[in-house]
This record gives structure tokens, sequence and C-alpha cells, in this order.
């Protein structure tokens, strides 16, 4: 598993959004921003159970995220790597402490009646960095 450079650690503590790149069924691959944080090895996201991210990493957990500071668009971090784990355990809290990251709000304000939260860990193997 490769790390994260000290330097870019930083981008993953700020309001910046992770393209991140899943294989859909048909071998073509889907992008979809989404937020992240960083638990000091594995770079995490959440969504909902269902969506098309979530079928196709059960599916396939090969991932690639890239994210760019949003201080300088001309610095960014690369990431290809595998889901490490994928776990409904703690995603409420885990949405909600994203909700205040990113909107400065105490509680995920998008959530839908029925819906299930998950939190996907994703092992770096290869990090690239520019700027």
């Amino acid at each position: 598993m490769a790390g994260i450079p000290d330097k870019y650690k930083d981008i993953l503590s700020k309001k910046a959004f992770a393209n991140i790149a899943t294989v859909n069924g048909d071998g073509t691959p889907q992008v979809t921003p989404v937020w992240v944080d960083y638990d000091g090895t594995h770079i995490r996201f959440n969504t909902a159970k269902g969506r098309v991210k979530d079928r196709n990493l059960r599916r396939n957990p090969a991932v690639a995220l890239a994210i760019a500071d949003p201080d300088n668009p001309y610095r960014y971090l690369q990431v290809r790597g595998r889901v490490a784990d994928i776990t409904e355990s703690g995603a409420d809290a885990h949405i909600d402490s994203l909700a205040k990251k990113y909107l400065g709000q105490d509680k995920y304000p998008y959530r839908q009646p029925g819906e299930v939260r998950v939190i996907y860990k994703i092992a770096p193997d290869r990090v690239q960095t520019m700027g």
C-alpha cells in the first residue's frame, strides 16, 4: 500500500471534492464527485447503498480518484487503489462529519427516507502528485 506524501495530506483536510472513478459492469468508466476524509491510512468516502458507485465497487474494488487543491488547482493528488473495507457501521455519523466539513452543518441535510449509508475505505496502491 502506498502512502499519501506528507506535503499533500492537507488537500484531504480541505473542502476539496474527489472525483472517484469506478468501473461499470460493461467495462466503461463511471466518475462521481464525492466528499472525502483521510484516517491516516485510507481515503474514505460515503454513499448510499444501491447507488451506481456502490454497485460497481462491490463487483470490482478497483478505484481511482483525483483531488485538486481548491486553493491551487494545479496542485493535486491522484490515487489508484482498491476498496479495503465497506461498512454500514458508523456510516450515519461519518456522513454527518463530512457534512460538517463541507457544508458547516452538523447533520447531513440530503438524507432520503430509508436510505442506508455506507463507508468505503480506499487503500492507495499508487499515488501521484503535481504542484
